[in-house]
């Protein structure tokens, strides 16, 4: 028997050795992340007009800081979504390039994606090749979308231009019974383990995610992203809320932000804002008279962007008679 031969029959040994301790109730196997399976896979036969194109996106930067830190590693995966059957169902493309940012990367970035100087030196990402990915895309993905869409935009300004979700704020979690968004964790529940902080790699392992079905809800992660982003997304700003009334706008969701020094939340459904001004009238806003909030509507192509949506105030008194 030659290597390969070897190889291959130790690979069924083993699988079979995975399988029989995975069926045991006190162990759970982890299998290394397989991109090379979906490489495999032909297209789909739905023809352009019922077929969607997404791209998953993820960067590697010189830091945290769009205005003054660069893009160091860009890596997308371009994926046919089949809308009938809510799943991914061919990859089209990968992409991944590094580059140069053209100053020294701080140590303390390196020793998270381990990305050197040496590795990027003289490398430029390819913009027609970032457009020719582009081509056609319904939705860009991202796993922390606010992240990485200001450094793309502000790298490739067709970015701004697109629809996007992001796999951590638009898709609840914990209401389908996962106890944390990280990637790797929500990697491991389908049984997957990888090496992290690598584009291409965080790409693969989000698809993964993106076509698990959500226990809850009963569709794929994928679907809600595609149908949550042709909704308009209502952020809430309780302006001038009382200061007492701070932990029960906390126990609802609402985050602070100390930069303008108000309470907010985001609301997706249109349905669901009705609700949400009724309950900041009764519970935190109470009798007092020309109490009015701040809503700003936001787009998928202004969402989880440093631009800001559509803003209105909204008196809180003419929502309660309408009711």
């Amino acid at each position: 028997m030659d290597n390969i031969d070897q190889l291959s029959h130790d690979a069924k040994e083993w699988e079979q050795i995975a399988q029989a301790l995975d069926r045991h109730p006190h162990f759970k196997v982890l299998k290394r992340l397989a991109p090379e399976k979906w490489l495999h896979q032909p297209p789909s036969n739905l023809d352009n007009t019922k077929r969607l194109k997404g791209v998953i996106l993820d960067t590697e930067t010189t830091g945290m800081n769009s205005l003054t830190d660069k893009v160091i590693e860009l890596g997308m995966i371009a994926f046919e979504y089949d809308p009938h059957l809510g799943q991914i169902t061919h990859v089209d493309q990968v992409f991944d390039q590094l580059e140069d940012p053209g100053f020294p990367i701080p140590p303390e970035t390196i020793a998270i994606h381990h990305i050197t100087d040496e590795m990027v030196k003289g490398h430029r990402i390819h913009d027609q090749e970032v457009l020719q990915a582009l081509q056609g895309v319904s939705l860009v993905i991202a796993h922390n979308a606010a992240f990485d869409r200001p450094f793309v935009e502000n790298r490739w300004p067709i970015f701004a231009e697109l629809p996007w979700a992001c796999s951590i704020k638009d898709i609840d979690w914990r209401f389908n019974s996962f106890g944390s968004a990280k990637l790797e964790y929500l990697a491991m529940t389908q049984g997957i383990f990888y090496e992290a902080h690598r584009a291409e790699t965080d790409c693969w392992a989000l698809l993964e995610v993106l076509n698990l079905v959500l226990p809850k809800t009963r569709q794929s992660a994928i679907q809600t992203l595609f149908e949550s982003s042709s909704l308009l997304q209502n952020k809430v700003y309780a302006t001038g809320s009382p200061f007492e009334t701070k932990d029960i706008l906390k126990a609802r969701g609402y985050r602070w932000s100390a930069d303008i020094k108000c309470w907010s939340k985001t609301v997706n459904a249109s349905e669901k804002l009705k609700e949400e001004l009724l309950w900041l009238k009764h519970n935190v806003y109470g009798q007092r008279k020309g109490a009015k909030v701040e809503i700003e509507t936001l787009s998928s192509k202004e969402r989880h962007s440093e631009r800001i949506g559509t803003k209105y105030l909204q008196d809180l008194g003419a929502i309660a008679e309408a009711d």
